[in-house]
C-alpha cells in the first residue's frame, strides 16, 4: 500500500481511496479523506483553516494537533516553561517504521525523543511514540509516553485535539447525559470550576462552547444531517466539547473567516488531573475514528 514520503510529511494512501496526511513538525494529521458508507469520492473529514501555518512556524490551526505533557496554560511548576498545550505539537517528529502494511491496513509510527529543544522547555527524560493506522472508513491514532527516568515519576496530561469537519450549528454530541463538565467560557474563575450536571441527550455547539467532560465514557457520536464521526478512545477518560463561534472565533488570528461554522472539536484526553508514570512505566492513549458518512 502506498507510503508517500515528502521532505515535510508523509501521506498515506489505502486501496478504497482513503488517505491520511502526516505533518512531520507537531505529527499533526492534517488531513483524512475517507469514502465513506458510500464508497464514493473520498472526502475531507478534517477541518484546517485556511490561514493555519503549515510550515513549522506555529502550532496548526486544525487537523489532530497532540496535547502533550499539559493541557492549556501551565500550572505546575515542572511546566513553568511550556507554552499552552505543550511541546508536542510544535516539535519535529520523525517517521521511525511501519508498523502494518497489508491489504486492509496501513501505519507509520513517529517518534520524539528528548532532544535538546524538549529539554529547553521540559527538562524530564521522556520518549514518544505516535501510530497512525488508516483503513476504508477508519482513522487510529496511537500515543505511547514512556519514562526514561532512572529516579523520578512522570505526571503529564495528554489529548487529541480533533477538529470534525461538520456544519457547527447543526452538530450534536452524545451520549454525555449525566456526566460532569467544567464551562470554561463562565465569566468568572469559582464559575470555571464549579462542575455542571449535563442533561441535555444531545450536546450542541450554538453558542459559544468549552466544556471539559470528566470521564465521558470513552465513546462518542457526533451527528449532523447526513453526517456522522463515531470516536471511541482507550485510556483517555475525559473529553472537551469547544467551538468558539463567532464571538471568539473572529479573534483568533489564524482562523479563516466563518471557519467556526465548518467544524466542532471534540478532543478525547486525560485532562482533569494528571496521570502518574513510575520511573522506566509506559502508558498508550488511544483513539479510533469511524467514518458514517
Amino acid at each position: 500500500m502506498p507510503i508517500e514520503q515528502l521532505a515535510d510529511r508523509v501521506i498515506l494512501k489505502h486501496p478504497k481511496g482513503a488517505t491520511v496526511e502526516i505533518l512531520h513538525y507537531g505529527a499533526t494529521v492534517i488531513s483524512w479523506k475517507s469514502p465513506g458508507t458510500s464508497g464514493g469520492e473520498p472526502l475531507e473529514r478534517l477541518f484546517v483553516s485556511s490561514k493555519a501555518a503549515l510550515d513549522g512556524s506555529k502550532p496548526v490551526r486544525g487537523g489532530i494537533p497532540i496535547v502533550f505533557p499539559v493541557f492549556g496554560a501551565p500550572v505546575l511548576p515542572q511546566f513553568s516553561k511550556l507554552k499552552q498545550h505543550g511541546y508536542a505539537r510544535c516539535s519535529i517528529w520523525n517517521l521511525t517504521s511501519v508498523p502494518v502494511d497489508d491489504a486492509s491496513t496501513v501505519s507509520v509510527k513517529l517518534s520524539l525523543g528528548f532532544t535538546p529543544e524538549v529539554k529547553a522547555v521540559f527538562d524530564f527524560p521522556v520518549s514518544l511514540e505516535y501510530v497512525v493506522t488508516l483503513s476504508d472508513r477508519r482513522l487510529g491514532t496511537d500515543l505511547r509516553v514512556t519514562n526514561q527516568s532512572d529516579k523520578d515519576e512522570l505526571q503529564f496530561q495528554a489529548l487529541f485535539h480533533n477538529y470534525i469537519r461538520a456544519p457547527a450549528n447543526d452538530v450534536k454530541i452524545s451520549p454525555l447525559t449525566g456526566k460532569n463538565y467544567f464551562d470554561k467560557t463562565e465569566a468568572t474563575a469559582e464559575a470555571k470550576a464549579t462542575a455542571k450536571l449535563e442533561q441535555r441527550r444531545e450536546v450542541d455547539v450554538r453558542k459559544p462552547t468549552d466544556s471539559v467532560y470528566v470521564d465521558g465514557g470513552q465513546a462518542y457520536e457526533i451527528t449532523w444531517p447526513n453526517g456522522g464521526i463515531q470516536i471511541k478512545t482507550e485510556c483517555l477518560k475525559d473529553v472537551v466539547i469547544w467551538n468558539p463561534q463567532e464571538t471568539i472565533g473572529k479573534t483568533i488570528g489564524d482562523m479563516e473567516d466563518g471557519g467556526w461554522e465548518k467544524y466542532v472539536c471534540v478532543e478525547p484526553g486525560h485532562v482533569q488531573g494528571y496521570i502518574t508514570l513510575p520511573v522506566g512505566g509506559s502508558w498508550v492513549g488511544r483513539q479510533t475514528l469511524r467514518d458514517e458518512w
